[in-house]
C-alpha cells in the first residue's frame, strides 16, 4: 500500500523562518560570500587544492604583438612554384609576405614580394635575377639643414 506523505514545504506554512533558524541567516545573495572562486586568495587554504591545476593564480603566457609573417624560402620556389620555363612569380598574390634565403638559386628569377632577407636578395642578384619590393607608401620628408647656433657674447 502506498503511503501518502505531505511535502515538507507545506509543514512550514505559517512558520516565520521555515525551519532555517534566525531571520538574518539565509538572507539571500548577500549571505553567500561571493561566487565561483571568490575567497581563494591569501587565506582560502581549504579551496586551493581544488584550483591549483586550473591556472587561477597569476598571469600565464603572453600575447603576440602581431600576426607572424607568412614566409617562403628560395628552395620552395624552385621545387614547388615555378614550372618549366616560367621564371617570373608574384608571391604577394599567393599570400606570402617575406622571402627567405634557404636554398640555391639556379636560374634568373623575377620575384615580386613585400619584403625579403638580405641573403635572399644577394643570392637572386648573384644569379642574375631581381626581387621587386614595393616602394614605401609614405613620402620622405625633406630635412632642413641645422642652423648654426648663435654665440652669446658677454656684455661688459
Amino acid at each position: 500500500m502506498v503511503v501518502l506523505k505531505r511535502k515538507k514545504l507545506t509543514r512550514y506554512r505559517g512558520s516565520k523562518t521555515h525551519g532555517c533558524g534566525s531571520m538574518k541567516k539565509r538572507r539571500g545573495k548577500g549571505n553567500k560570500g561571493g561566487s565561483g572562486n571568490a575567497g581563494t586568495g591569501k587565506h582560502g587554504d581549504q579551496k586551493k587544492p581544488s584550483i591549483w591545476n586550473k591556472n587561477y593564480f597569476g598571469k600565464k603566457g603572453f600575447a603576440t604583438p602581431s600576426k607572424p609573417a607568412n614566409t617562403i624560402n628560395l628552395v620552395d620556389i624552385e621545387l614547388r612554384l615555378l614550372k618549366a620555363g616560367n621564371t617570373e612569380i608574384d608571391l604577394t598574390k599567393l599570400g606570402y609576405d617575406k622571402l627567405l634565403s634557404r636554398g640555391k638559386v639556379t636560374k634568373k628569377y623575377k620575384i615580386i614580394i613585400n619584403s625579403a632577407s638580405k641573403k635572399a636578395l644577394e643570392k637572386v642578384k648573384a644569379a642574375g635575377g631581381e626581387i621587386i619590393l614595393p616602394k614605401s607608401k609614405e613620402p620622405e620628408k625633406p630635412t632642413k639643414p641645422a642652423e648654426p647656433k648663435a654665440s652669446i657674447e658677454k656684455q661688459e
